[in-house]
C-alpha cells in the first residue's frame, strides 16, 4: 500500500499515528508530496481526483482517501480494535468528527493566509474559522474528558493530532488558557512514541 503523505498535515498525522499505535508503520509505503489548493501534486490528482490527503493507494483495490475512510480500513484490516462495538463506537466516531471539524478550520485559516494576496485575505473570515475551533475545544474540554481518559480509541488520535497541529501552526492563539483539562490530558498524550515519532517539525 502507498500512503500519500506530507508530514504537516494533521489529517494525514491522524493515519501514521495510527499505523504505529497498531504497529504496523511499516505496513505502508509513503509518498510524500507537496501539495495546495492552488497547485495539485500530478501523482496525487491521478491516485484521487479531489487532490487531497491522505489518500491510501492499494494493489487490489480503489484508492482509499478522507482521513476517517483510510484509518477506519487500516483498523479493520490489522484488527486494531480503535473503533470499539456497542454505543462507544458511536461516541469514538462523534469524537473523531469533531476533532476533523476543528481540523477543516484550523487548516482553512492557514490556507487563506498563505493562498490569498495579503489585501484579499478577509480576517473576519479567518475569526470565524477560529471561533469554530474555540467552540470545538471548549466542548472537548467540557464534555469529552470522561471518555478521553478512558481506553485508547481513534478519537483520542483525532483530538491529539489537532492539537500538536495547533500548537505547530497557531501556537500564538493560546489554546491551553482556561482548557486546563484539555492541555493536561494532551501534554501527556503528546509523548506516547506515536505521537513524537510523526511530530511535524516545518
Amino acid at each position: 500500500m502507498k500512503l500519500y503523505h506530507s508530514p504537516a498535515s494533521p489529517f494525514v498525522r491522524k493515519v501514521v499515528v495510527l499505523l504505529h499505535e497498531l504497529g504496523k508503520a511499516d505496513a505502508v509505503e509513503y509518498a510524500t508530496i507537496s501539495t495546495t489548493a492552488l497547485a495539485s501534486d500530478a501523482s496525487l490528482m491521478a491516485a484521487n481526483p479531489l487532490a487531497r490527503i491522505p489518500a491510501l493507494e492499494r494493489p487490489d483495490g480503489v484508492t482509499l482517501h478522507d482521513s476517517r475512510v483510510i484509518t477506519a480500513f487500516l483498523d479493520d484490516l490489522f484488527d486494531g480494535g480503535m473503533y470499539p462495538t456497542g454505543s462507544n463506537r458511536w461516541e469514538t466516531m462523534t469524537l473523531e468528527a469533531t476533532a476533523d471539524g476543528i481540523m477543516d478550520s484550523a487548516v482553512a485559516m492557514v490556507y487563506e493566509v498563505r493562498l490569498r494576496d495579503a489585501e484579499l485575505v478577509s480576517e473576519p473570515w479567518v475569526e470565524a474559522q477560529w471561533g469554530k475551533v474555540e467552540r470545538g475545544l471548549d466542548a472537548l474540554n467540557a464534555r469529552w474528558m470522561s471518555h478521553l481518559s478512558g481506553p485508547l480509541g481513534m478519537g483520542h488520535i483525532a483530538v491529539a493530532c489537532v492539537l500538536g497541529y495547533i500548537d505547530f501552526r497557531h501556537d500564538a492563539r493560546n489554546w491551553r488558557h482556561g482548557r486546563v483539562a484539555l492541555a493536561t490530558w494532551y501534554d501527556s498524550f503528546a509523548e506516547r512514541p506515536s505521537m513524537l515519532a510523526t511530530k511535524p517539525d516545518a
